[in-house]
Parts: structure tokens; sequence; C-alpha cells
């Protein structure tokens, strides 16, 4: 079967652009693996593949789902995989890319997730998420499943809700789901790359990122996908509302936007240094690897 070169990256670091030129050049389409460019009408926010990106190359998983919808990495692995089944199918080559860390290890089989659990527990935490602050949310965590409670962020809180969701589940409710659809279980064989770009031309990539998505309508976007979204705890989201609201001036939004996407590049970088089989790699040596090791000529 042919294989599937699954491409990661920090935000920012130019893993889009790659990811079109690679399919361009071997005949591929692009499977995104972006907790937050599945979501339609977030664009800007998002740094979603443009219209004309789109257009260029067949894209999948992005921009399908409504903001308020939650979607689960198990989910992810299950809708990826019967995608790059069809691509595969069509005598296609197929390119995973994006920065979602547990979207990239549910794909790639290396955690275990059950598809979904109790729908009265999921709202009922929903609920929890409103009434209290996202550090008594992670307190409840680390009670529960103090190992996954040290892997996230307090202010997480959508996948501190999901961490939740599972380790309040019964045990009898999870051994009834189904086997989750991996890369893995479908006999898929993959290269996993990391894109390794140096962190201060990283940050640099940033601060002109952060002044594209500001000229470019992220105040207009956070204010119609609005507070109480699910996708609205995405890095940019918050900090266009509270600009919004009058917490803070341009600069000050600009100066907090940089410095919360710097953050989280530095958090993927950290989650893929340990992800499983995954090799760092210069955007130059990217498609000799792809050449040599999937053979792609």
């Amino acid at each position: 079967m042919q294989p599937v070169l699954v491409l990661a990256g920090a935000t920012a670091s130019g893993k889009t652009e790659l990811a079109l030129e690679l399919a361009a050049r071997f005949d591929a389409e692009i499977v995104g693996a972006d907790s937050r460019q599945i979501y339609r009408d977030m664009p800007v926010g998002t740094a979603a593949p443009s219209a004309t990106q789109l257009a260029t190359v067949p894209h999948h998983m992005i921009g399908f789902l409504d903001p308020n919808e939650r979607y689960s990495a198990a989910r992810y692995a299950n809708d990826a995989t019967a995608v790059i089944r069809d691509i595969l199918s069509r005598g296609k080559r197929a390119i995973v890319a994006g920065g979602t860390g547990f979207y990239v290890r549910a794909l790639t089989g290396s955690v275990e997730l059950a598809p979904q659990y109790d729908e009265s527990l999921r709202e009922r935490l929903a609920e929890e998420a409103k009434a209290h602050p996202p550090e008594f949310l992670h307190a409840w965590l680390a009670l529960r499943d103090p190992r996954r409670a040290r892997a996230l962020e307090p202010g997480d809180t959508y996948r501190v809700v999901r961490a939740l969701e599972v380790a309040l589940a019964p045990v009898q409710s999870r051994a009834r789901e189904g086997v989750l659809n991996t890369l893995v279980t479908a006999g898929i064989p993959f290269v996993k790359l990391f894109l390794d770009v140096a962190v201060e031309e990283l940050d640099t990539r940033i601060e002109g990122r952060t002044a594209a998505m500001i000229r470019g309508g992220l105040l207009e976007e956070a204010e119609r996908i609005g507070a109480g979204a699910v996708a609205a705890s995405a890095v940019g989201y918050p900090q266009a509302l509270a600009y919004a609201s009058g917490w803070s001036t341009a600069d000050e939004l600009h100066a907090s936007l940089a410095r919360a996407t710097r953050r989280y590049a530095r958090r993927q970088r950290a989650w893929f240094r340990r992800e499983p089989l995954t090799r760092w790699a210069k955007r130059a040596e990217i498609a000799g690897i792809v050449e040599n090791e999937l053979g792609w000529g």
C-alpha cells in the first residue's frame, strides 16, 4: 500500500506552504491535522489555507465543522483514516499536515482512545466549564488522572474537559466502544516528520503572522464567532475579544497575541520532541526523505 507522509510543524513554521509544494510535486492530496482549522468561517485566526491554496491542491479535514461543535482526537483519527483510505484507493498519495500533536498521535496509533463516551457526562462537563474557572477543572483532572493533567495547560479548557470526560467515564462504557481506526489498524505505512525551524526564525515569522492576522480581520472574525463557541479558545480569539471589549490597547493586542503564539509554538516543539517515530528535518531535507524513504518519484 502507498505510504503516507505525516508532516508536522509548529505554528508559523511554513508547513502549509511546504505541504503544498510537496503535494504539487508528488501528485498528492492534503489531509489537515489541526484542531482549529477543522472549523468553518475561521480562516484568519486559524491560519487556514487560503482559497487559492485550497483550489490548487485537494484538501480534506479543513473547515467542515461548526465552531460550536466539539470534536475529539478519536473522531479525528476515524475520519482522517477514512479520508486517507479513499485518497489511496483513487491512486493518489496523501500528506497529513498540521501541528496538533494529539491528532497526529491518535492517527498514527500511538495512543489508546475510545471513540466516544456518555453524552450526559459530556453535557454535564460542558456546564461545569461554564460555571468554574479553568484552574478548577484542571485541579479536578489532576485528582482523577495526574499524568494527563501534567501534560495539559490549565488554560486549555477544551482538552482538559475532554480528558475529564475520559477519566470520569465508567469502565464498562469504554469497553463497549469499538476499535479506533488509525493508520496502524488500517495497515497503512507512514513516515512522520517534524519541520525543524530555528526558534529565532520561528519568532520572526510569528511576529509577521501576528500583524497579518490583525490586518486581515481577526477582530471581526472573533466577534462573529463569539466567546461562547467551542473553537473560540484557540490562540488569538481570547486576545482579540479582550481588545474588542476594551480590555487592551492595539499595542497590547499585538504583544499578547504574539506572546501566546510563541508559547503555543514552544509547546508544539516540546510535544513533538516526545512524539513516537518522529524525525525532525530541515525544509531542504524533506523532499529527499520523501523520495528515498516513501519511494515517491
